[in-house]
């Protein structure tokens, strides 16, 4: 046995790993994928230097082994034993098979577990680089006790004397055991594991984090920030380079990982919506634009330029004559092709290949007419920095959706841009600058086109460590993780039954390399350099450092939470400045009063001697009451403590108040003033008397304030404190009012009367109850106030609503804002709109609610009277908005909701232009009413042509309308509606004729599996009996215009279920296709095979927008589209 410091994993698995089992007959569990999966899932959870060895185990006489398993002798590695298991005929199989396997599983304790990274090894004797060598990791458990490959090698390459595996009998078997610390994710430490901290996920910013700690990275680039001038007085939300310099002081000197909100703010993103509208390229072209900005201007003026900025030369050459035209550009960041190209250095040829324009693409030369010439381009010199960003994602026009790119490509630990006697370079380049870069960073996503997650490799002093920075978390990795692991393209899933041959499944690995950073060797010195506090503003480490303190008092505060009970005191003073003003209901918002933080333990009469400090009010004067939460969900003082609550404990007496363990203790201070209006003692207070609050209505004004509060009898009436009321109002003795009592305000206001002759008790008014009055008004001044008494002002109060209205096709912008009640009714709405718009007819106005999710209109608007209140229009599902979208309409809205629209893209028989109508009809009009309208706005043939109504979805006609069908239930949303004039000689169709369906298609590979993709527009065409491909194809070239030299690339297919079958010239086409007049979509059709070279099909793009109804319809749009001759070059 011998034990030696390993080499590093190296190569990628090449098959399923799987436990091993006795009793593996015919395929395998399913399970075994799913294990295989698990296995991984543990990436990236090893964080600490492994504690390793290599076992090399020599077993003689192997050809003689009559056992079905063979063990190794023990080894341990990280204070745990292990051994080797082989199944030198295979498990099974008619392969080597061959685990890891914990050798003590059987007597160690319940619930063990281990996690390793290891390799396994045949040996070859002759030729040590054709040695086989598989790699894998797993935490190690009772249920899985080894793990390992069934499917090792071949039995017959194994016992192959030639291939150097078996010498003399011998085989040589290694494995090499990393034994790493198991991570627990809730418990990692970032900092203390690898020194650097994470950066928090907002909600979809990842993209952004992975960015943020490439360029943190980049010292140099750090230190400029650092030095970028900045005050005490900026605000980070508000200041980009302040907001990124706190950014990367945290990152320096914080244990924990560092949120980055001020900075998002500081760009002006403060909705999650804002960060699914940007991408890395993007968002680092904003923050290196406006940082370049900041420090024009400054010591640290040109940075960005000096560590980014690159050039290049876009030349074109005359081949026949002496011109030359060029043109010097800069670029921050290069974007490289990844779809055909290998490597970084194939996509380096590929940016620099010559183009020939000749032919009908001949260059205009000034002075020379069109010549043949050379275009390309050529890079003048690259900057200290190379950032390459991966065209991962790609326009498919063939399917008109993005796509992402997962092929293989690989990029080089060390990046070599002089290769080839400098092919890359342009004749002005500065050869003495040595082009020799090393990666820095590695940028991945992981995932498809519509979403995905975002991290970084990143390797900070270009030594042999990378760590893996994924928002929080920060882990150690190796080279192959960070380089061969990125590199994308397919993995292969061994056979789960190697013994019948079936074909390996192949799968596509979704996370790979999208941008990489490489550093130039001759400048790694200077930007790899030391960053310390000098270069930190001193106002900078001051404000980040108490702002740690604040942090930090902030924790102790919520530890030591427990400790303590929060008490909030309200007193007269806040009910008189917040009645009328922050609030009109109750009594007091309990948030805005003071609050004290006393100590649980405290006596309630140490709490009244802070009180007394606070407000100057001494202790034998106050008095508390307790607030209760009565039924109808008004919030009241209830009732006085009593002496024996007041003797005890602060937290004893909370627990008095309140049932609620978090819950603040809030009381309502008493206090009685004497003709001096300074303090004096509480009256006494029996059953008998009552204390009421009082709340003074101004009709005139629309003003609610506090007026004061009072004891009363609960025997007496209101008549007897009318004077009493007067007085604190300021009225005249004997001014007539009005009293109301305010009962509750949700789900709706009650606000009732009170008779002043009744008795308080028979009124069943009682402690902390709130009456209203007023000034009793004469009937004719009613009229002139818009809210004559107290109960239709509170209830104005409690609906009313504020509502943005924005103009349907300006969903973004506000257009104005009107004040309306909630309870306004359909009319009352969209009169109050059009009287601001300045509508004769508000019944041409129509709105549309807001959807509170995407942030955008609904879909359907709302349908004249078609919900009862303007609350309902302004509710979605459980959430309630503030805006309403609305269009003027140029008929009313009942007459329009009569009416079906309907685009209809016209296609001319003679002409390119694909025109739109917008077609408005009554809904119970038919399909001839719809032509009969559209041969009034379109431009025939001939007077006489005939029209006809195609649904053609995803470049497939669908179905030919009959005249007579209804037009209610037609959808224009989804597919295209599309007239065209009927050929006269499908008119006069023979017996033997048929009309059959043409469509173009290219094949392409999904998944590795080839499908159809059809594209274009389709069309139908005659066949005649007997008519062969050759005499068929004319006409096709003929209808479509298509030139001699490009339709000869075209091939011709019968495909019926998405199969083509390919046509000769002397195939007679009619015998493929079945005796009917129109086949469906779905079933057969003549196949055009050919690349896509029209432009896109604008108007498909434009079906969904609603226009139906608004003051443009009628109008056309004009497309200069290939219709018919959809494939003609233009």
């Amino acid at each position: 046995m011998t034990l030696m410091t390993p080499a590093p994993l190296d190569q990628e698995d090449e098959e399923m790993l799987v436990p091993h089992s006795d009793l593996v007959e015919g395929p395998q569990p399913m399970e075994v994928v799913a294990q295989a999966d698990a296995s991984s899932a543990v990436e990236n959870q090893p964080v600490e230097d492994p504690q390793t060895s290599r076992f090399t185990w020599t077993i003689e006489n192997f050809s003689r082994l009559n056992t079905k398993k063979h063990y190794s002798e023990i080894f341990v590695v990280g204070g745990f034993k292990w051994r080797v298991l082989i199944f030198p005929k295979g498990n099974n199989v008619d392969h080597l098979s061959m685990y890891l396997d914990v050798a003590d599983s059987a007597t160690l304790p319940y619930g063990w577990s281990r996690y390793a990274q290891f390799s396994l090894s045949v040996v070859n004797q002759i030729h040590n680089k054709y040695s086989i060598r598989k790699d894998t990791q797993h935490q190690f458990n009772a249920r899985e006790s080894d793990w390992g490959f069934t499917s090792f090698m071949p039995l017959s390459d194994l016992y192959d004397p030639g291939r150097g595996y078996l010498v003399n009998d011998t085989c040589i078997i290694e494995a090499e055991v990393a034994v790493r610390k198991i991570l627990d994710y809730w418990t990692y430490d970032s900092k203390k594991e690898t020194g650097f901290v994470g950066l928090k996920n907002q909600g979809a910013t990842c993209y952004m984090n992975s960015l943020l700690q490439t360029l943190y990275h980049i010292p140099y680039f750090r230190k400029a920030v650092y030095h970028m001038p900045t005050t005490e007085n900026d605000m980070p939300s508000g200041s980009i380079p302040l907001a990124l310099q706190s950014l990367f002081y945290k990152l320096q000197y914080n244990d924990n990982s560092v949120a980055t909100k001020e900075l998002t703010k500081s760009f002006g993103w403060d909705t999650y919506d804002s960060f699914m509208q940007h991408d890395v390229q993007e968002l680092n072209r904003v923050l290196c634009e406006k940082l370049e900005d900041k420090m024009k201007g400054t010591v640290v003026e040109g940075t960005i330029q000096q560590l980014f900025e690159g050039h290049h030369m876009n030349y074109i050459e005359c081949i026949n004559v002496d011109y030359k035209s060029t043109r010097k550009e800069s670029f921050y960041d290069l974007q490289l092709d990844v779809k055909g190209c290998r490597d970084v250095y194939a996509s380096f040829d590929k940016y620099v290949e010559v183009e020939r324009l000749e032919g009908d693409n001949r260059y205009q030369a000034e002075n020379h007419g069109l010549q043949d010439a050379k275009k390309g381009v050529l890079f003048i010199d690259f900057p200290p920095v190379l950032q390459l960003q991966l065209k991962r994602f790609e326009y498919d026009f063939m399917r008109d959706t993005m796509v992402k790119i997962n092929d293989r490509y690989e990029f080089p630990l060390q990046l070599d841009l002089d290769r080839e006697n400098g092919k890359y370079l342009s004749p002005d380049a500065d050869r003495s600058v040595r082009n020799l870069y090393t990666l820095h960073s590695v940028l991945v996503h992981s995932g498809g086109v519509h979403g995905g997650h975002y991290y970084a490799f990143i390797r900070p002093t270009l030594s042999d460590q990378w760590f893996k920075f994924d928002d929080e978390r920060v882990t150690k990795e190796d080279t192959r993780r960070a380089l061969e692991e990125q590199y994308g393209g397919e993995e292969e899933l061994p056979q789960t039954n190697p013994g019948f041959n079936n074909t390996p499944f192949k799968f596509t690995k979704y996370s790979n390399a999208y941008m990489l950073v490489y550093i130039r060797e001759s400048d790694k010195e200077k930007i790899i350099c030391n960053v310390d506090e000098k270069d930190i503003a001193e106002h900078l480490r001051i404000r980040l450092k108490k702002e740690q303190e604040e942090k930090e008092d902030k924790r102790k505060y919520k530890a030591q939470a427990h400790l303590f009970t929060i008490i909030k005191v309200a007193r007269d003073e806040d009910l008189a400045e917040q009645i009328g003003k922050d609030i009109y209901f109750d009594l007091v918002d309990h948030d805005k009063v003071r609050s004290f933080r006393i100590q649980k333990q405290w006596p309630f009469t140490l709490f009244k001697e802070e009180v007394a400090k606070e407000f100057g009010i001494p202790v034998q004067y106050q008095r508390f009451w307790i607030w209760a939460k009565r039924q109808n969900h008004t919030y009241r003082p209830n009732r006085p403590l009593t002496p024996q609550e007041e003797a005890q404990s602060v937290g004893q007496l909370r627990e008095v108040s309140t049932k609620v363990n978090n819950a603040d203790l809030k009381l309502f201070l008493e206090v009685e003033l004497g003709p001096d209006l300074r303090p004096i003692p509480p009256p006494e207070k029996t059953k008998e008397d009552i204390l009421l609050f009082f709340k003074l209505y101004d009709p005139e004004k629309e003003e609610l304030r506090y007026v004061g509060r009072l004891f009363v009898k609960s025997s007496g009436k209101p008549i007897e404190i009318l004077t009493k009321l007067n007085e604190m109002a300021g009225f005249a003795p004997d001014e007539e009012i009005e009293l109301y009592e305010e009962i509750k305000f949700e789900p709706c206001v009650m606000c009732e009367h009170l008779a002043k002759r009744t008795s308080f008790r028979f009124s069943q008014i009682e402690d902390g109850d709130i009456i209203c009055f007023q000034k009793s008004a004469p009937p004719e001044s009613e009229e002139q106030c818009r809210y004559s008494d107290v109960t239709s002002f509170l209830e104005y109060v409690q609906n009313r609503q504020v509502v943005h209205f924005r103009a349907l096709e300006r969903p973004k912008e506000d257009d104005f804002c009107l004040e309306l009640s909630k309870l306004h009714n359909y009319d009352d709405v969209v009169e109050r709109v059009a009287r601001r718009l300045g509508l004769d007819d508000p019944s041409k106005i129509r709105l549309t609610s807001h959807n509170c999710y995407s942030q955008q209109p609904k879909p359907q608007p709302i349908k004249y009277r078609g919900v009862e209140h303007l609350s309902d229009m302004l509710v979605h599902y459980n959430q309630s908005s503030d805006i309403l979208y609305y269009e003027v309409l140029d008929i009313p809205l009942p007459e329009l909701q009569g009416l079906k629209n309907l685009k209809v893209a016209f296609h001319h028989a003679t002409k390119d232009d694909v025109i739109i109508h917008n077609i408005r009809l009554p809904k119970q009009s038919t399909v001839g009413d719809v032509i009969n309208e559209l041969k009034t706005k379109v431009e025939l043939s001939h007077p006489n042509a005939e029209l006809r109504l195609l649904e053609v979805f995803y470049h497939k006609i669908y179905k030919i309308f009959p005249p007579s069908e209804k037009i209610e239930n037609i959808n224009d949303q989804y597919w295209t509606l599309r007239a065209e004039e009927i050929p006269e000689e499908e008119k006069n169709l023979g017996p033997h004729d048929r009309l059959i369906h043409v469509y173009h298609f290219t094949k392409e590979t999904v998944q590795n599996q080839m499908q159809v993709q059809n594209f274009g527009e389709p069309f139908f065409l005659i066949i005649h009996e007997g008519e062969t491909l050759a005499e068929v194809k004319e006409r096709i070239q003929k209808k479509l215009q298509v030139p001699d030299e490009e339709f000869s690339k075209w091939k011709f297919a019968f495909l019926s279920l998405g199969r083509p079958e390919y046509l000769q010239d002397s195939d007679i086409v009619s015998s493929r296709f079945q005796r009917r007049d129109v086949y469906g979509a779905w079933e057969q059709y003549l196949g055009l095979e050919h690349s896509d070279t029209a432009p896109k099909r604008a108007y498909a793009a434009n079906q969904c927008s609603k226009t139906d109804g608004t003051q443009s319809l009628g109008s056309e749009t004009f497309l200069h589209l290939p219709s018919n001759r959809l494939l003609k070059r233009e």
